[in-house]
């Protein structure tokens, strides 16, 4: 049973201790990034040198680039308390009050999935991060009255895969947003190898170049993918992971060599083959693979659209040329404009 009461088998609880043994610690442990890393370096800097928390913060990007690893990261930067929540855990205004009142001078308050906070909850937010301050309604009717707080000074992180969910005024008041992006294969490469140097793996040049390209450009892809290989490498190849294990590994598991797997498949499939190459509604593409339409968009479409395989118009998702070629399936250019999938009159 992991912390927070839930059944979990044990190589699931296994993979989250190595997750979080993994993180980075401080910022120069982080690989890749350098924009928001370098800019993170000054601010930090900056609140240290004028004895005050840093502004309130945004992470924004698909999921697994290490929005979480980079809350921990300033705490630790900062010497600083950091307390963790999530947007879905935060049902009523009471929730995120209790949570306030508890903060310290130069606390972290870290909100996972923040677009999903309710929009009661977001009320008392509002005033909490931009005057420090909690308003609270106590009794009812008549005899209600407004009791105001003041709460020390903290700092608040944000991090969402969905940044056009986020209320505008709450978006607003964080004073500083990152866009965290996909990872290039060179730092993918460092990210595995130095994971794979904490778990006591080995594993040669070939298979770090394996796994790292087929990460997806993610390092909890990545990091997935290496602890699978050395279950591969221990029962079946003397317990080294080098590219030709590596690469049997990963096939086994249905992941080619760009890291596309059967889901990425299936919708690439599906828009080609059931509807002509699109342009074909998200909705329409989920029903089709029998798969949440949001797990789609959030996990899988951004990839696809990285790889420029997908490409989004306002008629609906439609395949490349580049992904037919690498379904194996003969490029027709179907009878419609670049602006969005019009068919031509003349």
């Amino acid at each position: 049973m992991a912390d927070d009461g839930r059944v979990v088998s044990g190589k699931r609880l296994s993979d989250e201790r190595d997750n979080i043994a993994l993180r980075p610690k401080m910022l120069h442990d982080l690989i890749g990034q350098d924009r928001v890393r370098e800019n993170l370096k000054i601010m930090l800097e900056a609140a240290k040198v004028r004895s005050e928390p840093p502004d309130h913060m945004l992470f924004y990007g698909p999921p697994g680039l290490g929005k979480t690893s980079l809350a921990h990261i300033i705490a630790n930067e900062l010497s600083a308390n950091i307390r963790i929540t999530a947007g879905p855990s935060i049902e009523r205004a009471g929730d995120l009050a209790a949570l306030l009142t508890h903060m310290k001078s130069g606390d972290v308050l870290f909100i996972d999935e923040i677009h999903r906070l309710g929009r009661a909850v977001e009320e008392i937010l509002y005033p909490a991060m931009e005057d420090f301050v909690l308003d609270i309604v106590i009794g009812k009717g008549p005899a209600a009255k407004n009791v105001r707080l003041n709460l020390p000074r903290f700092t608040v992180i944000g991090a969402t895969t969905q940044l056009a969910l986020l209320a505008g005024p709450l978006r607003d008041r964080f004073g500083a947003r990152f866009r965290l992006d996909f990872y290039d294969q060179q730092s993918m490469e460092l990210i595995v190898e130095r994971a794979a140097k904490m778990l006591n793996i080995e594993i040669t040049a070939e298979g770090l170049t394996e796994i790292a390209r087929r990460a997806r450009g993610t390092p909890r892809v990545g990091l997935r993918l290496l602890r699978r290989a050395r279950d591969f490498a221990q029962t079946r190849a003397g317990s080294i992971i080098t590219g030709p294990v590596a690469g049997e590994a990963l096939a086994l598991m249905g992941i080619d060599f760009l890291g596309l797997d059967d889901i990425d498949r299936r919708v690439l499939d599906a828009i080609i083959n059931a509807y002509e190459g699109g342009p074909v509604g998200l909705p329409t593409i989920a029903a089709s693979i029998n798969e949440d339409s949001s797990t789609i968009e959030d996990v899988y479409e951004p990839y696809l659209m990285q790889l420029g395989f997908l490409k989004r118009t306002p008629r609906g998702r439609v395949a490349t040329a580049r992904a037919y070629e690498h379904m194996g399936i003969p490029y027709s250019a179907p009878n419609r404009s670049d602006d969005g999938g019009q068919t031509r009159l003349f």
